[in-house]
């Protein structure tokens, strides 16, 4: 949020979004930390292949990419990319991140429909995230220019964009939730990991999961503001 001058119950809003944000990486650095203290059978790539072989996918790839925690699924290129952490290390974290985003490989190789429907929704999402502050900053300059009618238009189409990205993040939520599951499944089933050990990585997975809700919430929230802040505004003018 950027605004010439800061208005205080954006953030007495997005107060309860941000508390849980909090909460959420607090538990998911104290899991992870604590999940890679305790050895598994394999690597997170050995247990990442080990799982797309046995859902039939022997196509997608492995690949590692630096950084932490910069674990994805790439469907444009049917690749599986594992941060260094991850794809080396035989811990209980590494095979619990991998066989989350194997999961997502899966997904898109089962037709997932909230997948499909997150997928087609990226670019709207990346539009409405970028530019929506910045038109709203300018209609709103345009609004009290003068020209009301043109500001009103600009700050619907600002709140209908973020409205695009809140959309994005609610039907993400399901698709997260899907793949740790299918995650904690096929590691059980696939006798990576044993059900003594499964409290560690559904420790991991679901403080994940955590940091998708807290952010699809500070997105709710915020377009809840804007409806409440904006939307009277243009009310009052026309």
């Amino acid at each position: 949020m950027m605004f010439p001058h800061f208005d205080w119950m954006y953030l007495v809003m997005i107060a309860p979004a941000l508390l849980l944000a909090f909460w959420a990486q607090a538990r998911i650095r104290s899991a992870y930390a604590a999940g890679m203290q305790i050895r598994a059978p394999m690597s997170g790539a050995g247990a990442a292949r080990y799982v797309l072989d046995s859902a039939g996918l022997q196509d997608v790839a492995i690949e590692e990419v630096p950084g932490h925690m910069t674990d994805h699924y790439d469907p444009r290129h049917k690749v599986l990319r594992l941060s260094s952490d991850v794809y080396r290390s035989p811990s209980l974290t590494a095979v619990g991140i991998a066989a989350h985003e194997a999961g997502h490989a899966i997904q898109d190789a089962r037709a997932y429909a909230p997948l499909v429907i997150r997928n087609a929704a990226v670019p709207m999402a990346n539009i409405g995230s970028g530019l929506s502050s910045l038109v709203l900053m300018v209609g709103l300059g345009v609004f009290f220019s003068g020209m009301a009618k043109l500001g009103s238009f600009m700050i619907v189409a600002a709140i209908v964009m973020f409205g695009a990205f809140v959309f994005f993040q609610l039907i993400n939520l399901p698709v997260e939730f899907n793949a740790s599951t299918r995650a904690k499944q096929q590691l059980e089933a696939l006798g990576i990991v044993s059900a003594d050990q499964m409290v560690y990585v559904r420790r991991v997975l679901d403080a994940a999961a955590l940091t998708y809700v807290a952010a699809t919430l500070q997105a709710v929230l915020t377009l809840a503001y804007y409806l409440m802040r904006f939307g009277g505004l243009v009310g009052d003018r026309d």
